[in-house]
């Protein structure tokens, strides 16, 4: 079954992401991973350090001649921050030593006090450098590994920002498809509607204005997903319960619905569900709507799957005003600036796409076995073909 780990701090020498059960025979290129990777620096109100990040790869083991061997993949993601500043030398060494600049001023809505208190540290940067998202590049490596595999199954995984601050989209918008994604990323917030572009735009210039951030919400969307992936048996077996905690897991992220599940909740039940027909054409049982999104009993339905996930305002600052304790001196003050951006939701998504994306190609793992690629998809042919 496949799962994946990340490794390393933000300021360090580099991340790593360890991929294991990905089937033998898929085919893997440096170049294809990095394009994954600059879409994750996308998005209007983004810091500097996304114009120097290179986030520049190297498949450290698990591939052979471009192609996935069976065992687990190992792919390096230096750091250029690092091997630039002596500063990140000193302070994320390995070897035996302290500090000289402990930071003890802890900021609120960050990892940093709790972190310390359960762990025992006195230098908040023994917790943050981990909690910080820069993790998540290291997570949109293993996504990039996870949609090539689907995309043997005919999946395509994709997502645009549908709201950001109180800028939202107009209920009804179309959504983008995956011969759209082209044009969502272009977008400054990689929003696929124009109007909706221009507002969120507009908000965050006003947030930026005043050294304030701004959070929102992004859709992920599914195509092509097989019936079947999930299970209505076991709590933890059920596909809406890993979406969410997969999505739930991205830093900053603090709600996620599937489908329309927080609107759903205020209608009446003859309006909140999926009529089903036969589908004449296409020979095979089609649902109205997406207000489930393609997720029912926990299980896929084959429909499109829809998750949403809601991003809270960044805590770091540009005018730092959040009020804050020093863990040395129990001295109130207010919280430092590390870095910041005004708003990393249109980047979010492309972490929310590799989280989606590595829930599915585990349950497909999981439904369709297959030590091969080419095993794979014959298991995933067969099911299909018995519907």
């Amino acid at each position: 079954m496949l799962r994946f780990l990340t490794a390393g701090e933000s300021h360090g020498r580099a991340l790593a992401t360890v991929v294991e059960g990905l089937p033998a025979g898929l085919e893997i290129t440096v170049e294809e991973i990095q394009a994954e990777m600059a879409r994750r620096r996308l998005g209007y109100g983004r810091g500097p350090r996304q114009k120097f990040e290179q986030d520049e790869l190297t498949i450290i083991g698990g591939v052979r001649h471009g192609r996935t061997l069976g065992s687990p993949v190992v792919i390096e993601i230096k750091n250029s921050e690092w091997f630039r500043s002596d500063k990140w030398h000193d302070e994320m060494s390995t070897a035996p030593g302290a500090t000289a600049a402990p930071l003890t001023q802890v900021r609120p809505g960050h990892a940093d006090l709790a972190g310390m208190q359960k762990y025992g540290f006195t230098d908040a940067r023994d917790v943050l450098e981990r909690a910080s998202a820069r993790e998540t590049a290291a997570r949109v490596v293993a996504g990039a590994l996870a949609k090539k595999l689907l995309s043997h199954l005919g999946v395509e995984v994709i997502s645009h920002v549908i709201q950001m601050g109180d800028a939202r989209v107009a209920s009804g918008a179309a959504r983008p498809t995956p011969a759209d994604l082209d044009a969502v990323d272009a977008s400054e917030v990689r929003c696929f509607d124009v109007d909706g572009t221009a507002a969120m735009v507009t908000a965050i210039k006003a947030a930026a204005k005043e050294g304030d951030s701004l959070g929102g919400v992004v859709e992920v969307l599914a195509f092509g997903v097989p019936v079947g992936l999930g299970s209505h048996v076991h709590w933890d077996r059920k596909l809406d319960g890993m979406l969410a905690q997969a999505l739930m897991s991205i830093q900053a992220v603090k709600g996620v619905e599937i489908g329309d599940g927080f609107d759903v909740a205020g209608r009446l039940g003859s309006a909140a569900h999926d009529a089903i027909r036969w589908d004449t054409e296409h020979e095979r049982y089609a649902r109205l709507s997406t207000l489930a999104g393609g997720v029912e009993g926990g299980m896929t339905n084959g429909e499109l799957v829809v998750a949403r996930a809601a991003m809270k305002p960044l805590a770091t600052l540009n005018r730092p005003t959040l009020e804050t304790v020093d863990t040395r001196t129990k001295e109130s003050g207010v919280s430092f600036k590390e870095r910041t951006d005004v708003t990393a939701v249109p980047a979010m998504g492309v972490v929310a796409e590799t989280m989606v994306a590595l829930v599915l190609a585990q349950e497909a793992q999981r439904k369709f076995g297959g030590d091969s690629v080419a095993e794979f998809v014959r298991n995933a042919e067969a099911f299909t073909a018995a519907l």
